[in-house]
């Protein structure tokens, strides 16, 4: 009994910071400032294997374009070896500031420090079959960032607790750059 208990503690612990960082968001955010191109730089999660190489949620955004009452989020993703091309809309919660959107489950969102013409991050928590994850993506508006921004996103990743060994900069990596705008993968 115990068990259960202390997993529904932890899960309202999540839910609560996830709400005030949402909460502190909303009072100066300008989601039109975020419509555009943008580069995946880094992804984290506690679930590491969910975005390593072939990971299911290891996206490389391309553009977020911002809808009358939702986002769109073009990115590609590496099937079978090729660059694919997907698009995923999300949707304001009843809380300020939240997301949600289906992809590989269903996932809430909230969008944390931005500076708008440099980088954006989010926090994302991820519910499937029963099992919850979370990540955290930072993107820029060029394919890098600076080590700076680079060191604040991994000190507020093991805020949210996901470990430094978690981290993985996709600068390196093929990112599907040649796909982009049409391009071929």
């Amino acid at each position: 009994m115990k068990l259960p208990l202390l997993l529904l503690c932890l899960g309202l612990t999540l839910v609560r910071d996830h709400a005030e960082e949402a909460s502190s968001m909303r009072q100066n955010f300008n989601v039109e400032k975020i419509n555009g191109n943008w580069y995946s730089i880094v992804v984290a999660s506690d679930r590491r294997d969910k975005i390593e190489e072939h990971g299911s949620m290891r996206v490389f955004l391309e553009n977020i374009r911002v809808l009358e009452n939702s986002l769109a989020f073009e990115f590609h993703s590496i099937v079978n070896g090729e660059c694919t091309k997907a698009t995923v809309v999300a949707y304001p919660t009843e809380r300020v500031g939240e997301y949600y959107a289906n992809y590989d489950g269903y996932n809430t969102f909230i969008i944390l420090p931005t500076v708008y013409d440099n980088y954006i991050m989010f926090h994302v928590n991820n519910f499937k079959d029963g099992e919850t994850f979370q990540k955290m993506h930072l993107f820029g508006r060029e394919p890098d960032l600076s080590s700076d921004i680079k060191e604040e996103f991994a000190d507020l990743c093991e805020k949210h607790g996901i470990a430094r060994e978690n981290i993985i900069d996709l600068t390196n990596t093929n990112r599907c750059l040649q796909a982009r705008d049409g391009g071929e993968a």
